[in-house]
């Protein structure tokens, strides 16, 4: 089979034939009893009575297979100017012995262990240790604040905390140790045990009974040769927990199991991503996000790739050519990042000057992924490296694609605005408020029908009615994306907004993420938001936020005026855009996603909460600035 539609109808045909055959690329301790048990869990399990362990997957079988001389991690910080690169044999005995480590304080199969940990090597190697036992992990983006922290603490009950002394930003260092101290003081649950990677920036105070010291733990099991053994779990078990922002306020727990990830994983990475083993793969994301989970850590060793942990940001680590040294220095083939660092990186560089300074010749993809790829950004990125840039659309809670161009089984033509086709195991369908079919076209909740493939979330931790809840309930027999979009004829896939983000202006429903690619269209503009705000007359109107790119002349209000006429003229004055504000930047989360809910209940004057995720909390008084300025929203205007 060479065509994305073969392959699509064969998984159709025969669901649990596709994935049965996928399942044979993982070593199993025990095969499963079942592919798919209907009856199990909340719509069933994957690999019912199978057992596995995951970094037995991703590291002894390459070992034992004759690669363990092969580069397994790249670490690269432009940070502290720190780099090392670990072989699979290497990287083997740095989890083996932090395992055994682990069950030296008493984690043992089943305990939950929250990471709180910057980007360094020491993440994925407590994350892999975490698996070679059988405890589950649970991530915490390093920098979280101690009531967010503690929060998660007290829904994942760990037995441990691992963490680093401290994480390192471009202009500042974050002692981490005193957040987590504070996180476990809030906390009701109260773990064992804390070990701490000391960082040569910051030593942390161990002054706790619990407290322990990675580079002691690591030394003291290397002397007596201790080296923890893959322990066999069910592959229904979890292998992590990771928490999502809930709109109740109480995070939301998504499980991983385990023997359904590495399959739809490894699926992933030879047939979305056309990657093969032995090439060097870079997520440039954190291991804080989902995207750090799937496909820094656990994709790119289950195929036996190089993957790379990136310490820096796209811009100003040290200027917006990072992305291509990192290309050039490590021969990277496929790189995967977020829209938003490339717009970061047209924002500084919009004429991609420092390109010339490199050599990207390894580069044969670019994949973006986590906000919405506006068409102006991937033209000017095709147009820059010259090779297929390829948008593609997946959750948190799916843990890899739902729609994609699939690159190792057929290069599809690229449709700008649309993430290109569902993947096997995704039989997806937009509907309308009722349940019901929309024609294509039409814009509408997009649905995927139940059940959902293996490596999507079976439920959330120790919570099935909220998992019924949030997910189940609005449509009986799919999972809800809370993504709006639509179906083109073509059955190209099309992300418009989130569901929340759809707008009813007298009447007619519009959707932000429509205004945003025009928006972004316009040749000054870099980066660009759509929200509504209330009003009187049409219930909801839509204002635009834009930031100009590096170098233009041009007065913010004529490039104001000019995107409002090209909305209506490209939209239509049905879209009722009559206000632009230019703004230096826009609130984000840590990985790039724009706060636009936030932004709507400032502008109207409801009550709202920090955002635990947002990159800075001082751009929501900047934002609040601006919409006083042109007289936006409930607040009273300037005097």
């Amino acid at each position: 089979m060479t065509s994305y539609k073969d392959v699509y109808t064969s998984w159709k045909s025969a669901p649990e034939a596709f994935w049965a055959e996928a399942a044979k690329a993982i070593d199993w301790v025990k095969p499963a009893d079942a592919v798919f048990d209907p009856d199990q869990g909340v719509y069933g399990r994957w690999f019912a009575g199978a057992e596995c362990n995951t970094a037995y997957n991703c590291l002894d079988r390459h070992v034992e297979a004759g690669r363990g001389e092969q580069n397994a991690l790249i670490y690269d910080s432009p940070i502290t100017g720190a780099q090392k690169t670990y072989t699979y044999s290497e990287l083997l005995e740095e989890v083996a012995t932090f395992a055994a480590a682990l069950q030296s304080r008493g984690i043992n199969k089943g305990d939950r262990v929250v990471i709180y940990m910057p980007m360094i090597p020491q993440a994925a190697i407590a994350m892999l240790a975490c698996a070679r036992i059988g405890a589950i992990h649970s991530v915490v983006f390093g920098g979280f604040a101690p009531h967010e922290l503690a929060t998660r603490i007290d829904d994942a009950t760990p037995k441990a905390m691992i963490c680093a002394s401290c994480g390192i930003e471009p202009n500042r260092i974050i002692p981490y140790k005193p957040l987590v101290d504070e996180a476990i003081n809030l906390s009701h649950h109260k773990p064992d045990t804390c070990i701490v990677f000391q960082r040569e920036q910051v030593t942390a105070n161990l002054d706790h009974d619990r407290d322990a010291d990675w580079m002691d733990l690591m030394q003291d099991m290397s002397a007596r040769g201790e080296r923890a053994d893959c322990v066999a779990v069910a592959a229904t078990d979890p292998l992590y927990v990771l928490y999502t922002s809930g709109t109740t306020g109480k995070p939301k727990g998504v499980v991983r199991d385990t023997g359904g990830h590495m399959v739809a994983l490894k699926w992933s990475m030879e047939n979305v991503y056309g990657v093969k083993p032995g090439e060097v793969f870079w997520a440039a994301s954190d291991v804080g996000w989902v995207v750090g989970h799937s496909y820094i850590v656990y994709a790119s060793l289950l195929l036996g790739c190089t993957t790379v942990m990136f310490e820096g940001k796209p811009v100003g680590t040290p200027d917006a050519g990072v992305f291509w040294r990192m290309i050039d220095e490590h021969k990277i083939s496929v790189l995967f990042t977020a829209p938003t660092a490339l717009r970061a990186i047209k924002k500084e560089d919009p004429q991609g000057s420092l390109l010339k300074d490199y050599d990207i010749s390894s580069l044969r993809t670019l994949f973006l992924a986590g906000e919405r790829a506006d068409p102006d950004t991937i033209q000017w990125s095709e147009k820059l490296l010259d090779i297929p840039v390829i948008d593609h659309w997946w959750q948190t809670e799916t843990g890899w694609t739902i729609a994609g161009n699939p690159m190792g089984i057929e290069h599809l033509p690229v449709k700008y605005g649309s993430s290109t086709v569902p993947m096997p195991g995704y039989e997806i369908h937009i509907l309308d408020e009722g349940g019901h079919e929309v024609p294509r076209g039409d814009l509408g909740a997009i649905c995927v029908k139940l059940p959902l493939p293996p490596g999507c979330l079976p439920t959330l931790w120790k919570n099935d009615d909220r998992f019924r809840d949030s997910y189940l309930a609005n449509f009986p027999g799919y999972y809800e994306t809370a993504d709006a979009g639509y179906m083109d004829e073509d059955g190209y896939l099309h992300i418009m907004a989130r569901t929340d983000d759809i707008i009813n202006v007298a009447g007619h429903r519009l959707s932000t993420g429509g205004m945003e690619e025009v928006l972004s269209a316009h040749p000054a503009v870099a980066e660009c938001a759509v929200v509504s705000v209330a009003d009187s007359l049409k219930g909801q109107v839509p204002v635009g936020f834009i930031i100009l790119k590096a170098g233009v002349d041009e007065p913010s209000e004529q490039i104001e005026a000019e995107c409002v006429k090209l909305v209506r003229e490209h939209i239509g004055a049905v879209a009722s855009l009559r206000k632009v504000m230019t703004v230096g930047r826009l609130p984000k989360t840590r990985s790039g996603k724009i706060l636009r809910a936030t932004i709507r209940k400032i502008a109207d004057g409801e009550d709202w909460a920090m955002p635990a995720t947002v990159d800075d909390p001082k751009i929501f008084n900047e934002i609040e600035g601006v919409m006083k300025y042109h007289k936006v929203g409930a607040m009273p205007p300037t005097e």
